[in-house]
């Protein structure tokens, strides 16, 4: 199943709001882990799955890389990632991440962030990042946590006050479609178990290099208290492979 939600005006308006929209790579809590385990970023071709508003798309061409690809299913995120971004050396396609096809060994790096947790089948994304790749490339890309992909409602549960008891985790292994509300919408989630994503990998014929799950640091606690509740639980998966 192919979603996209994004080129709905209501659903696109609630999205450009949120943090990561507004501020960037910046806003996004996950950022740091995800930056430090990129490669040396210079005269490499870099691929972006699910690149959204260009963000990573821009730093890696900051960073000296000499071309960027990026592909997304929504032609209003592509719009606005555009209309962010003055260089003939980033390349924005219109398209879903599962019809991607390109030449063996065009890429030194792929990556993708928060996106495989909507395409129903990993595997075949490792196995056509695999072929894409150079040798020694390396694939680095975070999702929603399995932790946090177990349940449809994928919500705290609170006492009768309000307050965050804990974060329920049930039907772990039972993998597949997660129903669950995101700003406007329903959205379909794949729900899969951390060892199907590191088999997947594997499988494909990667080295896994680093497993990392998102934390808030001190210094997003202090600017935002609620942000502590995030380290209860990881809401995101972080992994670098290499070719």
């Amino acid at each position: 199943m192919k979603q996209n939600k994004y080129d709905n005006p209501v659903f696109f308006s609630e999205y450009e709001k949120m943090l990561r929209s507004v501020k960037g790579l910046e806003g996004a809590g996950e950022w740091p882990i995800f930056q430090a385990l990129l490669p040396e970023l210079k005269n490499k071709h870099v691929l972006d799955l699910g690149c959204g508003f260009g963000w990573h798309c821009r730093y890696a061409r900051e960073q000296q890389a000499s071309s960027v690809v990026g592909i997304d299913i929504s032609e209003k995120m592509l719009e606005a990632a555009r209309k962010k971004t003055n260089d003939s050396f980033i390349k924005y396609l219109n398209m879903p991440i599962e019809e991607i096809d390109f030449s063996k060994e065009s890429f030194d790096l792929v990556i993708s962030s928060l996106a495989f947790h909507y395409i129903e089948s990993f595997e075949i994304i490792c196995e056509k990042v695999y072929q894409y790749l150079k040798p020694s490339g390396s694939f680095v890309f975070s999702v929603e946590h399995p932790i946090f992909t177990t349940r449809h409602e994928q919500d705290w549960y609170y006492d009768p006050n309000g307050n965050r008891l804990h974060w329920p985790v049930d039907h772990y292994q039972a993998e597949g479609i997660r129903e669950t509300p995101f700003l406007t919408e329903n959205v379909i989630k794949y729900h899969r178990t951390v060892s199907t994503y590191m088999n997947g990998l594997i499988e494909a014929g990667f080295r896994v290099r680093a497993v990392k799950e998102s934390f808030a640091t001190e210094e997003m606690i202090k600017d935002n208290p609620d942000m502590k509740d995030e380290n209860r639980r990881p809401m995101f998966l972080i992994i670098a492979a290499e070719k």
